[in-house]
């Protein structure tokens, strides 16, 4: 449950100036931008606090106003696969909005999240008033599709050893270092992979005994990119 909710408090965020940060938003009109922040609901989350489940009514678009959002789906015996991970400024939950089926996965806190809700009718009618915020929209599907295309992609055709070693190489590229902060715990790697913790762990172990990495609690260091990178592309 949310630590809080309030409605239009412009002390808690500055809502307007949030929506111009996300571009499906920022090409519209000031004026309408303001009347969309007037309609917002804002709610505050503590880690690990769920938006909203998989199957339930859509309520309407979300923005991650503050910190972090995971989107979850859940398999019929428990197992769980994170989708992607949402950092502000973001919106999460498009797809339902227009198309008016139940929310298709779950969404939670990472970290104490601020988010804001644009209800379903006031968001539906503000594109009908800005068919240009519609078409916006297209975008961010397309991006949302490949992404997802990309996750099938690696947990079908890829070893879990092989996509952790994609995703250790990726994490320093965004760091601009060999030398990074794990950004995740090997929980949340694990979900995002399609395993579980401990082979995240066993791998990682694997990987620093054969002298590809060192890790030290959360910090980790790739010694041989070279073969880091041979074990990331391996053919099944």
């Amino acid at each position: 449950m949310p630590a809080s909710m309030c409605q239009n408090e412009g002390s808690m965020v500055q809502v307007h100036t949030i929506l111009a940060t996300i571009e499906p938003f920022a090409s519209l009109p000031e004026s309408e931008r303001h009347a969309l922040a007037n309609t917002m609901v804002v709610r505050r989350y503590e880690n690990g606090a769920h938006l909203f489940f998989e199957g339930e009514e859509c309520k309407g678009i979300w923005i991650v106003a503050e910190g972090a959002v995971k989107i979850v789906k859940a398999t019929p015996s428990g197992r769980q696969v994170m989708l992607a991970l949402q950092t502000a400024p973001a919106t999460v939950a498009e797809v339902p909005v227009f198309d008016g089926g139940p929310y298709p996965a779950s969404a939670s806190a990472v970290d104490d999240t601020v988010a804001l809700l644009i209800l379903k009718d006031d968001f539906l009618a503000a594109c009908r008033r800005n068919p240009v915020l519609s078409m916006s929209f297209l975008a961010v599907f397309g991006a949302r599709l490949r992404h997802l295309v990309n996750l099938v992609e690696r947990i079908t055709f890829g070893s879990i050893r092989q996509r952790l070693a994609k995703e250790l190489l990726a994490f320093a590229d965004a760091a601009g270092s060999n030398r990074y902060s794990l950004p995740e715990t090997h929980e949340e790697l694990a979900s995002r992979l399609g395993t579980v913790r401990e082979v995240v762990s066993r791998n990682l172990g694997r990987f620093q005994g054969e002298g590809m990495l060192r890790i030290l609690r959360r910090e980790v260091e790739i010694l041989d990119r070279k073969a880091l990178q041979s074990e990331a592309d391996t053919e099944l």
